[in-house]
């Protein structure tokens, strides 16, 4: 993922491209999508050349980036040899707010589902239904604002060893949970930044790996299941599901649907943590825990090294960022590093199977799962 300015997007863009282009030696594209505004692909792409070739733009909030995996991921299995999926965003200072008030809002259904069960307060309004959602498991399971802390100073740490995190700053648990309140039990530092971001990948079929002698550093996509909101959001007055937990659980069970393993044979896993409380509530709804035990996973260290899993390497949207259209593309991007051993300091020892979240309000949540594609020709050096 790379931070721009304005004056410097199509550069850095192009930048970013000509990176995912030399490290996958890639040699053909045949389909390109990202998500802006209108016709922003056509933009940041027409500058590799202009020969035709069909462009999407995408736009599914903070499920933007795997949304256009899940179009590219398509576009593979009806017969296109390889596709390039890239996102990018500038974002305005300060929290999201709604842009327009002229017409229906996208999100409504849900903000009134938030005013319905807790009360729609003065308070950052993407940090309302996370910060509601963790004061519900706090009530109904027993966790403490201090779990929720442990979270983000998780996510601080790990920032350190990765050059393209927005944030590369350590904090102390007391500096987290003493920042300025944003929303209930969140806290600043327990909160996502606005970013400015670029992410690319490249998809293929087996047989263009081949041909191309990829093969020492091809990820295989295993599963890759995207779920909109269940009535659940809207009937059970719950603001844990309000916050996407049903969405996450769904497309969960899809994914390890697919596959012969659990969500406890995974190793590594990049999951959307805009908030600490998502993060929190994201354990359980994805299996990596039972329900209502998040947050003994946060105790027993079962969120980093030396633990069971180890959970956002990268330092996750809290410290890495998240530029809306780049965040899921970027995920996938660390979890490719990851799997080929390439990740330096942040190397995650014997990663083999990892695990993608990507969720955005409104509502679509894409988890997927990855392994190498060919483990005994894997590349095994820094990036």
């Amino acid at each position: 993922m790379a931070t721009f300015t304005k004056s410097l997007i199509s550069q850095q863009i192009l930048n970013q491209l000509k990176k995912c282009i030399h490290h996958s030696i890639f040699l053909k594209i045949d389909y390109k999508t990202t998500y802006s505004e209108s016709t922003c692909g056509q933009r940041a792409l027409y500058q590799l050349g202009m020969t035709g070739i069909p462009i999407y733009n995408t736009n599914n909030n903070g499920c933007t980036g795997s949304a256009t995996m899940i179009l590219a991921k398509q576009l593979v299995e009806s017969g296109s040899d390889c596709v390039m999926a890239l996102g990018f965003e500038k974002m305005e200072r300060g929290t999201l707010g709604m842009k327009y008030t002229d017409r229906v809002h996208p999100v409504d259904l849900l903000y009134k589902q938030v005013d319905k069960i807790d009360g729609f307060t003065s308070s950052a309004p993407s940090a309302q239904p996370f910060g509601n959602a963790g004061e519900e498991h706090m009530r109904k399971y027993g966790s403490k604002p201090e779990h929720f802390a442990k979270i983000a100073y998780k996510s601080y740490k790990h920032s350190l060893n990765n050059p393209y995190a927005q944030f590369q700053q350590e904090y102390t648990l007391d500096q987290i949970k003493n920042a300025p309140i944003v929303h209930r039990v969140l806290t600043k530092l327990q909160c996502c930044p606005t970013s400015d971001g670029s992410a690319c990948v490249i998809l293929a079929n087996e047989d263009f790996v081949k041909k191309h002698k990829l093969e020492n550093q091809a990820v295989e996509i295993l599963a890759m299941e995207m779920s909109t909101d269940l009535e659940s959001t809207f009937t059970t007055n719950s603001s844990m599901v309000v916050a996407g937990y049903d969405m996450s659980k769904n497309a969960a069970r899809k994914a390890f649907g697919k596959v012969n393993f659990k969500p406890q044979d995974v190793d590594v896993v990049e999951l959307h943590d805009c908030f600490s409380a998502n993060e929190m509530i994201t354990y359980e709804a994805l299996g990596l825990c039972e329900e209502g035990k998040g947050h003994k996973l946060v105790e027993r260290g079962d969120n980093t090294y030396g633990g069971k899993y180890v959970i956002n390497p990268s330092g996750g949207l809290i410290s890495k960022g998240n530029p809306l259209g780049a965040t899921g593309i970027a995920q996938c991007t660390e979890l490719c590093w990851q799997l080929r051993g390439i990740a330096g300091k942040r190397q995650v020892k014997d990663a083999k199977l990892a695990l993608q979240h990507n969720i955005g309000l409104g509502g679509a949540c894409v988890v997927s799962l990855y392994k190498l594609g060919f483990p005994e020709k894997s590349i095994k050096h820094k990036l």
